[in-house]
């Protein structure tokens, strides 16, 4: 097998102008780094990433803990991430720190001490035991997506003003007994669950009607959604016509509900959902849409400029979700419908 000395010989250069050549450190001529490429190419000579990392002080390898993997939101961004960092030539090390396994204790107190990465992103680490700060302190550059806390840089969604427009399309339509699905109090996503709460009921309370705020606590879950709704759609005297589920999975459940309690929607139950998820348009839910994978990606670019400029000041993005308008969604009668009026339609 080609070594770098044959390289250089084949190119006519020293072993450290070829080296520079093949990682691009270091100054190199156009001509001279093209021909020493070409050397490689034709010897079919491949970098060795260990002799690089000995040159550079850099591993080439990210990072990336997250508490599940078998989660749409998780995976679709570690798409994102993955997609992203191949496009830079750059390999993936992925921690899964299920919230209270053993394997989290040890990767926050063994693994990420040995720092094997140039830097981190944490998914969905919500503040506890002051996890966020832990990864700060590693010392390696640090980006989050969606938690939040500690001096890092991060990429978030605007849940309050999702929820708050979800619960808004509702208003429009006329709905005025809206209630709020989901988020508990105990799940390891509270913080996000809260925000999406409180931007519902900031709704209500703008459209008069904070004496018609119902939140109902469920599981993050479309069986979590299902049984909640089960519960609250039964009991005629306080059935909504409007519903906000905290995330797609619990409006996909509580659609599911109403359709076993023979409840129509929209007929009789306008539900809004909000994430996209990947059966949102198989139930035809109206949803505030997010792309997780453009998340991940972004992630990933922030984190690369953070590697190339360590004293970089942190950052934080907060990209807003996008109303989908599909058939979970209608009027709670013609004439009390903003949206049908402006559109005529009365």
């Amino acid at each position: 097998m080609s070594g770098i000395s044959d390289v250089a010989r084949r190119a006519g250069v020293s072993k450290a102008t070829a080296s520079r050549a093949l990682t691009g450190h270091g100054y190199v001529s156009p001509d001279t780094r093209a021909r020493v490429q070409d050397a490689a190419r034709a010897l079919g000579y491949v970098a060795s990433s260990n002799a690089a990392s000995l040159v550079t002080g850099r591993t080439r390898t990210i990072g990336v803990i997250m508490p599940y993997l078998n989660r749409w939101f998780f995976a679709e961004v570690l798409e994102g991430i993955q997609d992203a960092l191949l496009e830079h030539g750059l390999d993936l090390t992925l921690y899964d720190a299920r919230p209270g396994s053993h394997g989290r204790r040890l990767i926050f107190e063994d693994f990420l001490a040995r720092k094997r990465f140039d830097g981190l992103i944490a998914v969905g680490l919500e503040p506890e035991d002051r996890e966020l700060e832990r990864l700060v302190a590693v010392g390696r550059p640090t980006v989050s997506v969606v938690g939040v806390g500690a001096d890092s840089s991060a990429i978030t969604l605007d849940d309050d003003a999702a929820a708050r427009r979800a619960a808004e399309h509702l208003l429009a339509l006329g709905h005025r007994r809206i209630a709020f699905l989901g988020g508990d109090p105990h799940d390891h996503w509270a913080d996000v669950d809260r925000r999406r709460l409180d931007g519902y009921m900031r709704a209500m309370t703008d459209a008069g009607l904070a004496h018609e705020v119902c939140h109902i606590p469920s599981a993050v879950t479309m069986p979590g959604g299902y049984a909640a709704a089960v519960d609250l759609l039964s009991d005629a005297s306080r059935r909504p016509t409007g519903l906000v589920g905290v995330c797609d999975e619990v409006a996909i459940g509580a659609i599911i509900a109403a359709r076993r309690l023979g409840i129509l929607v929209p007929g009789d139950l306008s539900v809004v959902g909000i994430d996209d998820h990947e059966f949102a348009e198989m139930f035809a839910l109206t949803t505030l849409a997010q792309d997780p994978r453009a998340q991940g990606a972004e992630a990933v670019r922030v984190l690369l400029d953070h590697i190339t400029d360590p004293g970089a000041a942190p950052v934080e993005l907060q990209l807003q979700a996008r109303l989908i308008v599909r058939s979970s969604t209608a009027p709670v009668d013609r004439a009390s419908s903003a949206i049908e009026a402006n559109t005529g339609r009365r």
